[in-house]
């Protein structure tokens, strides 16, 4: 941040050359005169010297518009969650910036995004999916933490941008470990501080993923209150509501509470739901995240209905809301969901989630 010396002027004032004076007086056959010049001495004003200041916008951390001291210059690094109910609870789910839970074998998986912050340990880490290859690419070449993967998953994977750090071509260096509490393979865990520090030479933070509300602008009038929404993932029923004591949404499946390892419910500032097709390679589902489709953006209690578009794999995702405009999230940790085409319900405040069903 560079400062503004203060400057000063200085006004240099001078009176003018009096005019001759001339007295006379006449009296007694005599006469008298006198004259002098006068000069008014110089005066030199110093004024109070004047301060400029110039503001620099803040540094805000791309992955969830939030300001940060510093630029945070490592790669971010997305790690597959396990959701399967003897992985839970789990560890580093409140610590990400942005988590995508993509449909798998009857049931859900997490790709957990780190950038602004880490988790010692995160996991449990599980298999990698050929979705991921094009939902993540975005992410600018993320270190991709995952157990491994089919021969030809693992060749995908590793001819494609992300940098692999898999439990085979990390391991100790990388920090995973099985914990003894949990029965394979639900127990694998490893350490994002270790796993930062095997980053490629030149790697490079992510590019923003979303657009964010600067504090002062308004919520357009395309968003309606909201209480929340219900979705049916395959195999695991989510639900997420409005807390208006904490002003975030928080999250269940399977009709309990969901909370880390800590006991901490899990919550987020924003939840995008993505409605897309699904294809099949084997008994594996595939998300299509290129195109477009359906979008609801849920954030600061409102709910924005819309459409999300990506033609390229490269390309982030683009929320606009009914009117044409993009939909801005509130700055914060992001959960993107991506159900198949008509398996959200959203609900107004005050409506009790039990009182109806999952789609």
């Amino acid at each position: 941040m560079s400062k503004k010396s203060p400057t000063s002027r200085r006004i240099l004032i001078a009176a003018g050359i009096a005019g001759l004076m001339v007295l006379a007086a006449c009296g007694g056959g005599s006469s008298e005169s006198a004259s002098e010049d006068t000069v008014a001495p110089t005066t030199t004003v110093e004024p109070e010297p004047t301060t400029t200041t110039t503001t620099l916008p803040p540094i805000l951390a791309p992955l969830t518009g939030l300001p940060v001291e510093a630029e945070i210059t490592r790669p971010a690094l997305v790690a597959k969650i396990d959701n399967h109910p003897k992985a839970r609870p789990q560890w580093g789910l409140n610590q990400a910036d942005i988590v995508f839970e993509e449909n798998v074998e009857m049931l859900t998986r997490f790709a957990a995004v780190f950038h602004t912050n880490g988790s010692d340990p995160v996991g449990p880490i599980r298999s990698g999916r050929q979705q991921d290859i094009d939902l993540l690419e975005p992410l600018n070449k993320p270190l991709f933490v995952w157990s491994g993967g089919n021969a030809q998953v693992t060749k995908l994977i590793r001819e494609s941008t992300m940098i692999d750090l898999s439990h085979s071509a990390a391991n100790e260096a990388g920090g995973y470990r099985r914990e003894s509490s949990r029965v394979a393979p639900h127990n694998l865990l490893a350490e994002t501080s270790k796993l930062w520090t095997l980053a490629p030479e030149g790697a490079t933070p992510p590019p923003p993923q979303f657009q964010y509300r600067a504090a002062a602008e308004a919520i357009p009038s395309t968003a309606r209150e909201t209480g929340g929404v219900k979705l049916s993932m395959d195999g695991v029923r989510v639900l997420w509501e409005w807390s208006t004591e904490f002003s975030r949404f928080v999250r269940s499946q399977d009709d309990k509470p969901h909370v880390d390892v800590e006991e901490v419910r899990i919550s987020a500032a924003n939840v995008v739901v993505l409605f897309v097709q699904y294809g099949k390679s084997g008994y594996s589902p595939i998300a299509k995240t290129k195109g477009s489709g359906e979008a609801w953006v849920f954030t600061a209690g409102k709910l924005f209905q819309g459409t999300w578009e990506r033609l390229e794999a490269s390309d982030t995702f683009t929320l606009k809301d009914t009117a044409g405009n993009v939909i801005k999230l509130t700055p914060g940790n992001t959960w993107v969901e991506l159900p198949r085409i008509g398996k959200g319900l959203a609900f107004l405040p005050g409506t009790p989630p039990d009182s109806f069903k999952y789609p």
